[in-house]
């Protein structure tokens, strides 16, 4: 498996998803096939076909959370020293030049992701558009609506 890019606050989120699946999903979901089993006949019960249905994605997402945990590369935002330019794990202030709208983004991985809380992917059409780029810099972006501009206007690595 190639390494799998986190911010330190991310690790931390999968390990606690992680902490919670094996201590308690675990648990409930156990207790649930005991009881399934317990009112008999299992060719039959629904009950006991959601139970393992339900054991089964969480055994899945604990061996996926681990592997990922394993292979990842955790990166710290205030370790790094990019000389301004936009990396994985920065901060960056935008400017839409279209519309003068500002908005701030962290890049972060995959699992981390979430455009309420101003983090978008690596992956992300955004994000690849700033990797490279410095504050000053307008870049191209290809969003569903069409392109877009925007600049630059800070990078931080906090």
């Amino acid at each position: 498996m190639t390494s799998v890019p986190l911010t330190k606050f991310g690790a931390e989120l999968l390990k606690e998803e992680l902490h919670q699946l094996k201590t308690k999903e675990r648990r409930i979901v156990i207790d649930a096939i005991a009881e399934a089993r317990s009112h008999g006949d299992l060719s039959e019960n629904a009950e006991y076909d959601a139970a393992k249905e339900r054991q089964a994605f969480v055994e899945g997402r604990i061996a996926e959370l681990e592997g990922k945990l394993s292979a990842a590369q955790i990166i710290d935002p205030t370790q790094l020293d990019a000389e301004g330019r936009v990396v994985f794990a920065s901060t960056v202030d935008l400017e839409d030049l279209d519309s003068g709208a500002k908005v701030t983004y962290q890049i972060v991985g995959l699992d981390e992701a979430d455009l309420k809380l101003s983090k978008v992917s690596v992956t992300s059409p955004i994000a690849r558009a700033l990797i490279g780029k410095s504050a000053g810099d307008v870049v191209e972006v290809q969003a569903p609506s069409g392109p877009r501009e925007y600049e630059i206007l800070e990078v931080r690595y906090i």
